[in-house]
């Protein structure tokens, strides 16, 4: 039997307009039309709006939206290089996070530069200056200073030049920044982070938690790319099927 907009609708927990919002934004195949004028929908539409709702909360709306349409244009390739996109962003982000817990394995101790001077008697500063630093790191100087006013860094001055200069701590804090950053970490929660290492000195131990819970999140996210993967599987397959005539649905104000 046809399914009205409200059938699909109350199914999945939605309103009917947003139904025929994801009918119209090419997510649902078209729907039939009664005499009358009033949509029918079928099993097809039905696997459509599981798949798509079951790949939001692993690729994000936008991209389920751009997978479920290829695949409800007949592009299938572009879906599945969608998809595959989706798992190539998990799989660098789980880089990110061996990198991060790599960085903080070799964190040097808070007070290993304590008692080192910021400028060597007759020599340079010692460290490294923004410029060079920002190099390595493949940021803008520009970027650096906004840390610094982030509260990421806090690079000492040369009394000499005025140069900002990055002790190796330091230099190893705003490693460990860019690697928090690409992880997802904003600034304000980086520069949380960084002030835990900072307190913890030699002890990592005590961001371990905050590491844990990125992990976590992390695994429910591929659990959930595993999961809209099946449902996508399982819309394509059933537009793989003859399509059967549907029995009329009662006409509906919603339709």
């Amino acid at each position: 039997m046809a399914l009205r907009p409200i059938d699909l609708a109350r199914a999945h927990g939605l309103s009917t307009q947003a139904v025929r919002n994801y009918e119209e934004a090419g997510v649902l195949p078209p729907a039939a039309r009664s005499a009358h004028g009033y949509r029918q929908y079928g099993e097809r539409h039905a696997a459509a709006l599981r798949a798509f709702l079951a790949l939001v909360p692993g690729h994000g709306h936008q991209a389920a939206t751009a997978i479920v349409r290829a695949a409800t244009s007949g592009d299938l390739p572009e879906a599945l290089r969608l998809v595959d996109a989706g798992h190539a962003v998990l799989a660098e982000d789980r880089r990110t996070l061996a990198a991060v817990r790599t960085a903080l394995d070799h964190l040097p101790p808070a007070d290993t530069d304590a008692d080192e001077p910021a400028v060597r008697t007759g020599g340079p500063a010692a460290g490294t200056h923004i410029g060079p630093l920002a190099h390595r790191l493949g940021l803008r100087p520009a970027t650096l200073r906004a840390w610094e006013r982030a509260g990421l860094v806090t690079p000492r001055r040369d009394p000499r030049t005025g140069y900002r200069v990055y002790p190796p701590a330091q230099v190893r804090e705003s490693l460990l920044a860019e690697q928090l950053r690409r992880g997802g970490h904003g600034l304000a929660r980086t520069a949380e982070i960084l002030d835990r290492l900072r307190a913890a000195g030699a002890d990592p131990e005590a961001v371990r938690p905050t590491l844990a819970a990125w992990q976590d999140r992390l695994t429910a996210r591929g659990r959930a790319l595993l999961s809209g993967a099946a449902a996508l599987h399982a819309y394509l397959e059933e537009s793989a099927r003859p399509s059967e005539p549907a029995e009329p649905a009662e006409p509906s104000a919603s339709g």
